[in-house]
């Protein structure tokens, strides 16, 4: 690990994602210079998004990968400091957080926390030759052309990974396990126009092996065998704090109504996962940030 210890920052920020992304440009332009980690690429789960039809400016929709590729240039325009690293701990000590990477060790009095979330692990049933071609995102997929893909889920991602595969004349089918369908209308609609997505309920998958010549995937269901190129879990997602020292955990509470440490989008809004809403919690963290220092300089001066 590099030896940067004691290196402070204003405010960090843990994730690139919409929440993290708007909270750097608000405290940019309040003249403070956050630091933005991020272990992969910005942008979050909109590199799983087909279409946001409910951010406001866009009347047609816009494609995930559009609207990352917007907010990345006003970042790079307003020059927001974006460092590629995966925060492994954060620990709370002596008034100040320190933020742990593979680097850099970092410390801030205020730290926002935009991690988003992870998907829930991958079930036993996948054996271990077969599980490179098992995947929980949608974005390692989205190169794929021409291929047989078998999602395993009824919501709304499920629906939408769905639709976006479709588009690269992928032949998707989309397997419940129950009967109910737990995704908006408007996408089932969608899917059930698409001659490329078939949907079946009321089919449990016991398990997915390699077949002889190691060139597709056999999804075992109670009555059949499915073949597969690729199969892709979309069964649900928890919030992504794993980095969160015991210590942090435990001070939550106390920290987050000291001003100090702020939770924004899907980290912490369960099933209200919408880009305009993690939008608005990073520019509320901004704002409140700003406000606190502001008031403590005023009371210093004093």
């Amino acid at each position: 690990m590099t030896n940067q210890k004691d290196k402070k920052q204003q405010v960090i920020i843990i994730g690139g994602g919409p929440g993290g992304i708007t909270a750097a440009i608000q405290l940019k332009r309040y003249g403070l210079e956050p630091l933005l980690l991020e272990r992969r690429e910005l942008g979050g789960l909109l590199w799983n998004a087909n279409l946001v039809e409910n951010y406001p400016g866009f009347p047609n929709g816009v494609r995930g990968e559009k609207l990352i590729g917007l907010m990345r240039k006003q970042l790079t325009r307003i020059g927001v400091e974006i460092e590629r690293e995966e925060v492994e701990r954060v620990d709370w000590k002596q008034n100040h957080f320190t933020v742990v990477t593979q680097h850099a060790v970092r410390n801030t009095q205020y730290l926002i926390v935009a991690s988003g979330t992870k998907s829930k692990p991958l079930p036993n049933m996948i054996s271990p030759e077969a599980r490179s071609r098992v995947f929980t995102e949608v974005w390692p997929l989205l190169g794929e052309v021409g291929k047989r893909i078998v999602i395993i889920g009824a919501g709304d991602a499920a629906f939408d990974y769905a639709l976006n595969l479709s588009k690269k004349r992928n032949n998707v089918t989309i397997l419940n396990r129950g009967e109910t369908v737990k995704c908006l209308a408007l996408l089932f609609d969608r899917a059930a126009q698409e001659a490329r997505i078939r949907y079946r309920a009321g089919v449990a998958v016991s398990r997915i092996t390699l077949d002889e010549t190691a060139t597709s995937l056999k999804v075992q269901c109670e009555a059949e065998t499915v073949e597969a190129d690729h199969v892709l879990f979309a069964i649900g997602r928890v919030p992504n704090r794993d980095f969160l020292s015991e210590e942090v955990r435990q001070r939550e509470l106390e920290l987050v109504e000291a001003g100090r440490l702020y939770f924004v989008g899907d980290v912490k809004n369960e099933l209200f996962r919408q880009v305009a809403i993690a939008a608005g919690d990073g520019l509320r963290a901004a704002m409140q940030i700003y406000s606190r220092m502001t008031n403590e300089n005023f009371s210093e001066d004093r």
